[in-house]
């Protein structure tokens, strides 16, 4: 990746929505070799998709939970199962595999504190394999980023 590279991704980071020709007017490159470069970009994996970001809270979800999650053994297979499982679940927004003595970290969302209790008992709490779980409530986002730093 060049610098033109970065510029079209930090550009689309804060306005999914550009038009190719303002995007190649922002970087500084005509029509054609912008959206090839766009092109190549969205090929090699670099921009993943578009999508509106959403007020969680706007929709009914106004609760955020991250969750630590202990497997009884740390085996690929174990961590491949677990994954399996809990890409599953819609109300796990993000999940991380983490060092130290928790084995996950996922990101939960809920309407309620009772959704979330009938997440753990129905969903989580079933998935095989799982030792331990400690929940953690997020009071409010102090700082929240859709956009990566300048590179």
């Amino acid at each position: 990746m060049d610098a033109i590279d970065l510029k079209i991704v930090r550009a689309l980071q804060l306005d999914g929505r550009m038009k190719i020709g303002d995007l190649a007017e922002k970087v500084g490159l005509s029509p054609t070799p912008c959206a090839r470069r766009l092109e190549r970009l969205q090929n090699d994996g670099v921009i993943t998709g578009y999508g509106a970001r959403v007020d969680p809270r706007k929709i009914g979800l106004p609760v955020t939970i991250f969750v630590n999650v202990e497997l009884e053994q740390q085996s690929a297979e174990s961590v491949r199962d677990f994954e399996r499982a809990v890409r599953a679940f819609e109300e796990v927004m993000e999940c991380y595999l983490m060092t130290g003595s928790r084995d996950f970290l996922l990101r939960v969302v809920a309407a309620d504190l009772e959704a979330f209790d009938a997440f753990l008992e129905h969903r989580l709490m079933r998935v095989k394999g799982v030792r331990n779980i400690g929940s953690h409530f997020a009071l409010r986002a102090l700082v929240r980023r859709d956009v990566l730093p300048a590179m």
